[in-house]
């Protein structure tokens, strides 16, 4: 686990790590503003309660979700409050711009914040001062922040380049993230470089939907290979036949060690 300052950001650390002390396991569910339902019309209750039973250690939602969910499922996970939003039907969806901030989320009971960067897109301007201020009152606040860094935008011609994912993750360093979330770069060696120069913990993206579960899995494998400190899944996990039985082998196999 990393360390970092106060006693309030330790202990939402603690919390983050509550089923292993180095390795996470995040399902973002922040796709709904972007994209619209995921749930499939089952409700995001029930979704939540699937992953939170079965050792699931964070679930990244926006702030209005969360008055639909029973605040009872974050005993057994942490709360991540996404700030970022941008929709699929926006002239730039790539453009992400701040719907909530760190003060609200705490008062929500976040145990971290997130926000979404697309170095290299139109209005990477805003996004990186957005990255900065939030940083700033996760500093005033004690709250751990997770970065999430994608290489996206109309000079990104390769958003996995080892490169481009490098000064990714280190512009979220250099900015005041506690994590990071960023592309898998596709190879074992050129991914263990950057995580093992990255002062903060890498986590690799779930990656495109894949109806192959053993696929997923092995792409899991793959990148913990590469000493990722975790993986943030979203389509592959609630878009999965069971997203509960998905979860849970997910988990065993990031906890497995």
């Amino acid at each position: 686990m990393i360390s970092n300052g106060a006693f309030g950001r330790q202990l939402r650390l603690r919390r983050l790590y509550r089923n292993d002390s180095e390795r996470l396991l995040i399902v973002p569910l922040d796709h709904s503003v972007s994209q619209g339902p995921i749930t499939g019309g089952e409700g995001i209750d029930a979704l939540v309660g699937q992953l939170a039973t079965n050792r699931v250690d964070a679930i990244v939602l926006h702030k209005g979700s969360l008055r639909h969910v029973d605040p009872a499922w974050f005993g057994s996970t942490a709360l991540i409050v996404h700030l970022s939003a941008s929709t699929v039907h926006a002239p730039d969806p790539d453009a992400k711009y701040l719907v909530a901030g760190v003060e609200e989320s705490l008062r929500l009971g976040a145990d971290a914040v997130s926000v979404h960067v697309n170095l290299g897109s139109d209005g990477e301007q805003q996004q990186i001062s957005d990255l900065a201020a939030v940083a700033d009152a996760c500093d005033r606040w004690n709250v751990p922040l997770l970065a999430m860094m994608y290489p996206r935008g109309p000079k990104i011609s390769d958003p996995r380049d080892p490169a481009l994912v490098a000064h990714a993750v280190t512009l979220a360093a250099d900015l005041g993230a506690d994590l990071v979330k960023t592309p898998y770069v596709g190879s074992v060696a050129e991914m263990k470089e950057i995580t093992a120069r990255a002062p903060i913990p890498v986590i690799t993206v779930g990656g495109p939907r894949n109806d192959d579960e053993g696929q997923v899995l092995a792409y899991v494998t793959e990148a913990l290979s590469a000493g990722v400190a975790g993986v943030a899944m979203g389509r592959n996990v609630f878009e999965a036949p069971d997203p509960g039985v998905m979860a849970a082998k997910l988990a065993n196999l990031i906890h497995s060690e």
